[in-house]
């Protein structure tokens, strides 16, 4: 098998150090000699398979070294030291960096995924290598997949699916990607696939002597012209085909790049030309023809593309590149590695790699995983437009995008204060979508305006999402400080005393002791609500206490007495009135934060209501008089029940993932009921849970709302009369 490596890559690398390679291959071989994988077969196999693709795709030799000794580290007892020692560090950080992308486990947990991704996007930015050895070592472990559980294979080829085969497509290493795509289609859909092959194959069949007479056809008059070509068939993905079909609501019939012809030309002007002698012998199909060589893909993918149809009133897709472009469209961002230096410029191999350091950018700036993660899945699966500057700029953007979606791409603050839109000379609304080929002017306000939050309903790119985010999450930090500062003051004053009588640093010490950064922190948590003024307060007294005289001690011991007194009320205020029975109407069950009034009852006290409950609707006719001024005692740290239905489609595990979010909160569940639709599949859960305000509500809400498969949580409250 080593022999047959090493013959291919002589094959197509003459400088090759044949030494250095033959000692990999023994210290390889050494280290793995009792190896085996489950299938049965040496271990070895495994490592010279992974360099055999690379060899495959015509990579460099530190690239196929470092293959070889791939699983060395992780595996044996050979160190990051060793292998530096005996090959050079180039070579064991290449290695390393696979070592710790094998240790990722992709969970079903959010954070955990995010976190996974990120690593392996960072191992991207040390060393593109790293991920392309890694895309190599999957390919080979989906084709030798079979020994695996049914379970493990279910899962290896979500896996590959879902994060290899994208990345792949990202990086343009087509060859690979289409592969990975296939053999997961046929884990996880083995019918399908089956179906599909069978339908292509029958496709071929029919097709070969219409494909053969085009290739004659095409070749005999690009030689009249005197341009070299290559010119051959080509079939599409299997997966792909399958997308096409379930996902665009396609007949099989109608996909007309099932089967394409490629034509492979010296260089551009050629390839231009090849088109011009095709439109000449064929008719085009209108809106198929795509100019990838003027406008590359994401991935600096080049090519031409169009769809004609033949004499045989079929149509046959066409697409004409140079050599170098049909490397680049097989192998991608590797053929930077390929053995020959200087293949590719370092501009050109920067403008490849910037989506890489975008994620990375993007990993520092949002800290939500959930951002993170719906930021990557958009990039990762965009399919693209091209669309124009007023001065001929070319923006890509992903289909469906929005001049919003240019406006940002341009320019953060043009996206910011975007108020207008002119497509094609056009006034627009801003969430109009754009189309191939559209001049775009973005209307900018003279004055600073800041985005809308509808504009999140609006945006395609990850790009314009994470930057409204972004102002959004500053302008309500800078609100929740303000909030929080202004609650802060009201409670000294309630207490005669000032920001003046309480030093910053006993600000800080609270804040630690709370497990915030700063006071600024402090400060936002108060204003938001995740902690209480009264805790916070608390804690301050017993801090100045500590540093003042016992004559002091007892002044302030005397200022907290009317709070701690408040202790053993209700938690509500009544105004003109102390010590008097107050009761929560079960009602409508208010929670501070809600607006409330009091009900004096006969012989009960008094009853505090929700000023929308049905029941003070229908007093208020009979009994105004008896109704009172109340308010929450924003100082007592009192529960109150709250009752909340969520609604999901069922699935295991659903009510555990529940009733995980809501003890998070370290609150109580008072009483909690289910009920299910055996018909539609749905779910319906019903909480009575202890909370002291709403705003925690809102946040449980907010939350739970986040669970896969739930589709709605509202607080149950009561029906209002019509």
């Amino acid at each position: 098998m080593f022999e047959r490596l090493l013959s291919k890559i002589k094959s197509y690398n003459p400088q090759l150090d044949e030494e250095l390679l033959i000692k990999a291959y023994t210290v390889a071989k050494k280290y793995h000699e009792d190896q085996f994988r489950l299938s049965g077969e040496p271990f070895i196999n495994h490592p010279l398979e992974v360099a055999g693709i690379l060899a495959d795709i015509e990579l460099d030799q530190t690239s196929i070294i470092a293959a070889i000794l791939h699983d060395l580290i992780e595996d044996t007892e050979l160190s990051y030291n060793k292998v530096k020692k005996e090959f050079g560090e180039k070579i064991a950080n290449i290695i390393n960096g696979v070592t710790k992308l094998d240790r990722i486990v992709f969970s079903s947990k959010e954070e955990k995924q995010v976190e996974n991704l990120r690593k392996m996007i960072i191992a991207m930015s040390e060393d593109i290598r790293i991920i392309v050895i890694k895309l190599a070592d999957r390919l080979h472990n989906m084709r030798t997949i079979s020994p695996l559980s049914p379970e493990k294979r279910q899962l290896n080829a979500v896996e590959t699916l879902e994060v290899y085969a994208p990345i792949a497509h990202r990086l343009g290493i087509y060859q690979i990607k289409s592969e990975l795509e296939d053999l997961s289609f046929h884990t996880l859909y083995t019918k399908q696939y089956e179906k599909i092959r069978k339908m292509v194959k029958e496709k071929v069949k029919q097709r070969q002597a219409q494909i053969d007479e085009a290739i004659s056809i095409i070749a005999e008059k690009l030689n009249e012209v005197s341009i070299q070509a290559d010119i051959s068939g080509r079939s599409k993905g299997y997966f792909s085909i399958y997308n096409k079909l379930t996902k665009q609501n396609r007949s099989f019939d109608d996909i007309y790049d099932l089967i394409a012809l490629r034509i492979i030309v010296e260089d551009v002007k050629s390839c231009y030309a090849a088109l011009g002698i095709i439109h000449s012998i064929w008719k085009p199909v209108p809106g198929r023809f795509k100019d990838h060589i003027a406008n590359p893909k994401f991935n600096m993918y080049q090519s031409l593309h169009t769809t004609i149809i033949s004499h045989r009133g079929d149509p046959l897709e066409i697409q004409i590149r140079t050599f170098e472009m049909h490397k680049f469209a097989e192998y991608g961002i590797a053929a930077h590695y390929k053995y020959k230096e200087g293949i590719i410029q370092p501009t050109e191999f920067d403008k490849r790699i910037a989506w890489i350091r975008q994620l990375l950018d993007w990993q520092k700036e949002l800290k939500d995983p959930q951002d993170y993660l719906e930021s990557l899945k958009l990039d990762l699966f965009e399919e693209e437009i091209f669309v124009f500057t007023p001065k001929g700029k070319v923006i890509n953007l992903p289909r469906g995008a929005a001049p919003i979606d240019f406006a940002y791409q341009i320019h953060t603050d043009i996206g910011h204060n975007c108020i207008g839109a002119k497509v094609d000379g056009v006034m627009v609304p801003i969430e109009s979508q754009l189309e191939n080929g559209n001049i775009v002017e973005i209307i900018v306000s003279k004055t600073p305006k800041g985005p809308s939050r509808d504009w999140l309903g609006i945006v395609k790119t990850s790009n314009a999402r994470n930057k409204i985010k972004q102002w959004f999450s500053k302008e309500e930090r800078q609100e929740s400080y303000n909030a929080g500062r202004e609650l802060m003051l009201k409670t000294l004053r309630k207490n005669s005393l000032s920001f003046k009588d309480v030093p910053m640093k006993v600000f800080v010490e609270v804040a630690k002791e709370l497990n915030y950064e700063n006071a600024d922190s402090l400060f936002r948590n108060i204003g938001s609500h995740k902690v209480s003024v009264h805790q916070v307060f608390t804690r301050i007294i017993k801090k100045l206490n500590q540093g003042q005289t016992v004559e002091k001690e007892i002044a302030i011991e005397d200022l907290k007495k009317p709070v701690e007194a408040r202790r053993f009320s209700s938690g509500i205020i009544v105004k003109g009135m102390d010590n008097v029975l107050v009761t929560i109407a079960k009602c409508c069950n208010p929670v501070p934060g809600d607006k409330i009034m009091g009900y004096i009852t006969r012989g009960k006290g008094i009853s505090v209501h929700r000023n929308d409950c049905n029941n003070v609707l229908t007093l208020m006719k009979n009994d105004r008089q008896r109704f009172i001024e109340v308010n929450w005692d924003s100082y007592t740290p009192y529960k109150f029940n709250a009752e909340i239905q969520v609604e999901a489609i069922d699935r295991t595990k659903l009510l555990r993932d529940i009733t995980s979010v809501i003890s998070e909160y370290d609150l109580n569940i008072i009483n909690a009921s289910a009920m299910r639709s055996n018909k539609l599949g749905i779910a319906r859960f019903r909480f009575i849970i202890e909370i002291s305000n709403k705003y925690i509500l809102k946040d449980i809400i907010d939350n739970l709302k986040q669970i896969g498969s739930v589709y709605d949580v509202y607080r149950v409250l009561p029906r209002k009369q019509s």
